[in-house]
């Protein structure tokens, strides 16, 4: 049965855990052939795992906080498999969940280097790939979260990659490349493994994250949080064919949560 993304080359960054894996997985599924982007070592298990079930996939460690880790990045894709027809920005996450005021400078730099610079880099360095070949699709993962409580540096790092999605599908069209993306609601996952705060949360941060939930659930129409497949299908949907004629736009998946 031919797959969605037969004879594809997709490049999935933040791949070891939570949307990423799930989005690598059923890519797997459908036939693409993956560059699967982390600095976990957690992406090598995942690689090893799609492997074995007949995937062309290649892991790759980097930092793509960094500029250098993202063109790192294209380049063993396309070292690897001849081109780039898809890239999924998935790199980011709220690091902190507490008022704005209670921030730290540092803590609103991290937040910015976590959730906005992974998509500004991951964009600029895939493009010269995309344009060589003449097209291609980048799907940015933003979030709901650009309306909501206790978050605002993430917010405003979402909200950053709405624009850079508006932005390049304007610039680009004309050159056969589609941008969009999809906006996360609150998403059921697994225990992360590799922690985007390591240090335990206080008593007051996990009533600050409490606050979180209970607003996402509350903004949400469906009253609940969605799954790893809800959210990976609405982007895989973005990356396919099945949605040549969709460019700009962002996607929310929260139940009716508009974001």
């Amino acid at each position: 049965m031919k797959g969605r993304f037969n004879d594809k080359v997709m490049v999935v960054t933040g791949a070891a855990q939570g949307i990423g894996r799930r989005v690598a997985e059923r890519a797997a599924q459908e036939g693409a052939a993956l560059a699967l982007a982390d600095r976990s070592d957690l992406v090598h298990e995942l690689a090893a795992e799609l492997a074995a079930a007949g995937a062309k996939v290649l892991p790759i460690l980097a930092d793509l906080e960094q500029y250098a880790g993202a063109e790192a990045v294209m380049a063993a894709a396309r070292d690897r498999f001849g081109r780039i027809d898809i890239l999924v920005n998935n790199v980011g996450g709220t690091i902190w969940a507490k008022p704005y005021a209670e921030y730290r400078e540092a803590e609103i730099r991290a937040e910015i280097n976590r959730s906005l610079f992974p998509t500004l880099w991951g964009c600029h360095a895939v493009l010269p790939h995309l344009l060589a070949q003449g097209g291609g699709v980048i799907v940015n993962v933003s979030s709901i979260a650009t309306r909501g409580i206790h978050r605002v540096p993430y917010a405003a790092s979402k909200g950053g990659v709405n624009a850079i999605t508006a932005s390049l599908a304007f610039e680009y069209a004309p050159h056969g490349i589609r941008v969009v993306g999809t906006a996360p609601g609150g998403t059921e996952a697994p225990p992360r493994r590799v922690p985007r705060n390591p240090n335990e949360q206080s008593a007051q941060e996990k009533v600050w994250y409490q606050g979180i939930v209970d607003q996402t659930i509350e903004s949400s129409l469906m009253k609940r949080y969605g799954t790893l497949d809800e959210q990976a299908g609405a982007i895989l949907f973005l990356a396919s064919d099945d949605a040549s004629y969709i460019t700009g736009t962002i996607l929310p998946v929260g139940g009716g949560d508009l974001g």
